[in-house]
């Protein structure tokens, strides 16, 4: 009987000791998670501006965009691909601080936007002839980025930023 008593009095402080350290964690958890929430409504409005300007970033560098911003048709194909380019290069490196503000997915996709677009850019130059105008490689870029099966590709990145900036707001 004593044994018995004994054996229930352990397991019942046990069983308390156990409960109270479980609480005590919750109760943790639950003041980090307050204190994360709380410094999270003041960089929400800085994360919501990066998201704003890497927008804008995707439609100013996107081919079509930036044909229409920056065409100059007295100069060869040769002179527009260096502007388009270095007008590609210029953009991004104005907005590269807002990736401290966004996901790395997010940063991941405009990167890979500047890329394809100078990369479609320098190719379809490549392909026309020394004498060719600045209209025609327009004309090429255009048709390139008019073909293409599926979604443009800043269309594809200015959704995903869409996507995380809405989640950001719930």
């Amino acid at each position: 009987m004593v044994i018995s008593l004994v054996i229930a009095f352990s397991l019942g402080g046990f069983l308390a000791y156990a409960l109270w350290k479980q609480r005590k964690e919750a109760k943790q958890l639950l003041e980090k998670h307050e204190k994360e929430k709380a410094a999270a409504p003041a960089t929400q409005p800085l994360q919501l501006q990066a998201y704003e300007r890497l927008v804008l970033l995707c439609e100013r560098i996107s081919i079509p965009n930036l044909i229409s911003r920056v065409s100059q048709p007295h100069f060869t194909a040769k002179e527009m691909q260096l502007l388009l380019v270095d007008n590609i290069k210029q953009e991004f490196e104005y907005n590269s601080s807002q990736q401290i503000y966004v996901s790395s997915v997010a940063w991941e996709a405009v990167r890979n936007l500047r890329d394809q677009s100078m990369l479609i850019i320098n190719q379809v130059a490549n392909i026309l002839p020394p004498d060719a105008k600045a209209s025609d490689l327009n004309k090429q870029l255009l048709e390139v980025i008019m073909n293409q099966k599926e979604a443009a590709l800043h269309t594809i990145v200015l959704n995903a930023l869409n996507f995380e900036a809405k989640k950001l707001m719930q």
